[in-house]
Formats: structure tokens, C-alpha cells, sequence
């Protein structure tokens, strides 16, 4: 499900009952846990908090350095926490407590899916949400893009 909502209000206005009210709660927790320093936004048809171009303007394609985004989709929802794709101990750490009360795990590289809010670990994603101050996002984006320069053989620039 696309939306072309300008604003965080009117994008849950566009949702469903239900819906709303799953997204809101998840909504709630990531906005209260975020650090400082992130904007909140509509992008990519989705609720986004990211570092601003102000802030980080080199980035590959001239958008925001995305951190979080929510958005609801046609058979579940999606919680996109790409400050862990960025950090391969805290998404090991991540995968290995959310798991030890038996709780499944739906999730791709960063995006978390679930149906309803009783699927998610509340405390974990914002204690993930909180860890990553928009420096250490930047730091952990550089990193990367210097891994692949190396591993393509192309020079740093």
C-alpha cells in the first residue's frame, strides 16, 4: 500500500480503524525512543525519521539517510530499523532476544514485519530505536560505503 500523504496525521488518517490504532501504538514507541537530532517525515509513502540533508548530504541518491520507517501494507505491517543492517553485532544480539521467549521472528535484513502489535517486542525496538544517534548512523554508512569501494577495487574518494 502506497500513499502519497504529505504528512504523518494524514497518513494515518488514510489507514483503517484497526490499522490505525497498530501503527499508532508502534508509531508512539519509536517516536518517544528516537534520539535527537532525526527528522520525522513522509517518504517512500512511509512514516521516516532520518538525518537530515542539512546534515548528511552525500548520500547515493540525494534523499535523507533513512533510519526508521513504518508503513502499513496490504497483509502486515513493516518496521524498517536500518540501524541494524548497518551493525551485524546489534542485529545478532537483536535477533537472539527477540527469540528467547519464543516469539517468532518475521524479518528481512532491516524490515521488521508483523500483523499486530502483540507480535512485537515493544522494549526491544525501542531500545534499538534509542541506540543509534544520527553520528553513529553516519559513522556506520561510511563504513559501509568504504567497504565497498575496497571490496570493488575502486579508489577512496
Amino acid at each position: 500500500m502506497h500513499s502519497d500523504a504529505g504528512t504523518v496525521e494524514q497518513y494515518l488518517v488514510e489507514l483503517g480503524d484497526t490499522q490505525r490504532a497498530e501503527i499508532e501504538l508502534v508509531y508512539r514507541v519509536v517516536h518517544d525512543a528516537m534520539p535527537k537530532g532525526y527528522d520525522e517525515s513522509m517518504a517512500w509513502g512511509m512514516i521516516t525519521w532520518s538525518v537530515p540533508l542539512e546534515r548528511f548530504p552525500d548520500t547515493y541518491n540525494g534523499q535523507p539517510l533513512a533510519y526508521v520507517s513504518l508503513a502499513a501494507q496490504k497483509r502486515h505491517n513493516a518496521l524498517y530499523l536500518m540501524g541494524l543492517s548497518g551493525d551485524s553485532d546489534q542485529e545478532r544480539g537483536f535477533r537472539e532476544r527477540w527469540t528467547q521467549d519464543g516469539r517468532q521472528l518475521d524479518m528481512g535484513k532491516s524490515c521488521l514485519r508483523f500483523r499486530k502489535v502483540a507480535d512485537l517486542r515493544l522494549d526491544l525496538v525501542g531500545e534499538v530505536v534509542a541506540s543509534t544517534p544520527p553520528d553513529a548512523l553516519i559513522a556506520m554508512h561510511e563504513r559501509a560505503r568504504a567497504e565497498r569501494r575496497h571490496e570493488s577495487g575502486r579508489p577512496k574518494q
